[in-house]
């Protein structure tokens, strides 16, 4: 008996209403399976042989809530306390090739068992009242659970083809929940991949799961995999291009692909921020477009972090990601990853703090995480080395922020201040002086303070011509 997974009163409501009415109601997916793995859950999905609108619509009316039916789906949802509820009548599903819209047909629990992507997702606790409690389980999903597989309940081939979605969703569980899937399973969406395009699988579908990859404990595992099943070159091309060692006269570079996926966990390892993640991963995608070899020098990536930021929207259009302040925010970490370290690298001079501060604004302590997890030599002594000069740069960064308050700071004299002062239009010569009232105050050459400012505006004015009212 499994009744210690379902003290929440929905269960108890559920199994009374389906038990006058004559119909059988089951909880299945993963509300079951994340018991068993003793991780919270808040949905619960229920199953009943019959009409899964009707069973919401009269459970519903017990508890006076409203509920939302999806007629399209045949499902409805309903909230219970701190739970959201959905119902769907047991049903047999079948698919044509070029449609991810399944024939429906009402079915069994078992039916509706089989339908479901893994073994893990097809587990079902008994609402009846002769059996209440009593678990469901013709795919051995529990084994599964405590070997810690993803295993489809019918041949992989048939399970990927009717929803080429769920070869991502492998491949997500996978990575949340440190599983292995199984070869078969594995060699089955390699041989599935072509299914996954348009308009079989939408690009929100697949970027849902993508970001459900990016906000597990340790998201390289579920990229490697993508990687792995030959599905990464459909969705992040440009990833793909990171992978691989040229070698000239013996001089080779690190493979920049599983760098990126170190730089990837080592962030996620410290940060829930999913954005921050994005930019780990995207932080050195333009390095295949601006790799070049000198005899001399060896390997380089000259200007791979500016040619990076122009990528980033192209990637985030393509995956329907957000095009505001999300994408500027992993733009920005792009283009700036390289500025503490080369801070790291060379005297660190109040300047060259100030500029990155007004460059970085609010995200510096994001950057310098980020470009601390970008530290991935083998050598643990050039580790060291680095992470003590970051030290001196967070210090600087806190010093100098403290003195001169220059994170997010605005000049003192405004472009509306010097176009009253001279009677001027906006023109060239008010982004002169603007800029080279930011540049005096960013260089130290003055303080942040209006008298100073207004000082040097005074002259750079009258080298410029121009004359006060």
């Amino acid at each position: 008996m499994m009744t210690d997974f379902l003290q929440h009163r929905i269960f108890g409501i559920v199994s009374d209403i389906a038990e006058r009415e004559g119909v059988k109601a089951f909880v299945i997916g993963g509300y079951v399976r994340d018991c068993f793995l003793q991780r919270p859950s808040k949905d619960i999905d229920i199953v009943v042989q019959g009409s899964g609108v009707a069973m919401a619509e009269k459970v519903a009316a017990h508890l006076k809530v409203a509920v939302n039916i999806f007629k399209t789906f045949g499902t409805a949802m309903l909230r219970c306390d701190d739970m959201d509820v959905e119902f769907v009548g047991a049903r047999r599903e079948s698919y044509s090739a070029d449609s991810r819209k399944p024939l429906v047909e009402d079915g069994t629990l078992e039916d509706d068992q089989r339908r479901r992507d893994f073994t893990i997702n097809a587990l079902a606790f008994s609402l009846q009242k002769a059996d209440y409690g009593t678990l469901v389980d013709p795919f051995n999903g529990v084994s599964d659970l405590q070997h810690g597989l993803i295993r489809t309940p019918l041949n992989p081939d048939i399970t990927y083809s009717d929803d080429p979605l769920r070869m991502i969703r492998a491949i997500r569980f996978s990575t949340q929940l440190g599983f292995t899937i199984v070869p078969e399973s594995l060699e089955a969406i390699r041989r599935n991949r072509d299914r996954l395009h348009r308009p079989v699988v939408s690009l929100e579908r697949i970027t849902d799961e993508l970001m459900k990859i990016m906000k597990a404990p340790a998201p390289a595992k579920g990229f490697y995999l993508l990687e792995e099943t030959e599905l990464l070159e459909l969705i992040i091309p440009q990833l793909l291009k990171l992978k691989g060692v040229d070698v000239i006269g013996g001089r080779g570079h690190k493979d920049n692909f599983g760098h990126t996926l170190e730089v990837l966990d080592n962030v996620a390892a410290k940060s829930d921020n999913v954005w921050l993640r994005w930019a780990a991963l995207l932080h050195d995608i333009a390095k295949p477009a601006t790799k070049h070899y000198d005899p001399a020098t060896g390997w380089s990536f000259h200007g791979h972090e500016f040619l990076g930021a122009k990528m980033v929207p192209e990637i985030f259009q393509r995956l329907r990601l957000p095009l505001h302040e999300k994408m500027r925010y992993v733009q920005k970490l792009v283009r700036l990853h390289l500025r503490p370290i080369v801070l790291s690298q060379e005297e660190v001079t109040d300047s060259a703090v100030r500029r990155l501060l007004f460059d970085a604004g609010d995200d510096i302590d994001d950057l310098m995480l980020l470009c601390e997890a970008d530290i991935t030599s083998k050598n643990e002594q050039t580790v060291r080395r680095h992470l003590r000069n970051f030290e001196i740069v967070r210090e600087k960064l806190v010093e100098v922020e403290a003195k001169d308050a220059i994170r997010n700071f605005q000049p003192p004299v405004t472009g509306e201040m010097i176009m009253q002062r001279y009677q001027i239009p906006p023109c060239r010569k008010v982004g002169i002086i603007k800029d080279a009232i930011k540049d005096a105050i960013l260089d130290g050459v003055i303080h942040n303070n209006y008298e100073e400012a207004y000082k040097l505006m005074e002259e750079k004015a009258a080298e410029l011509g121009l004359a006060g009212s």
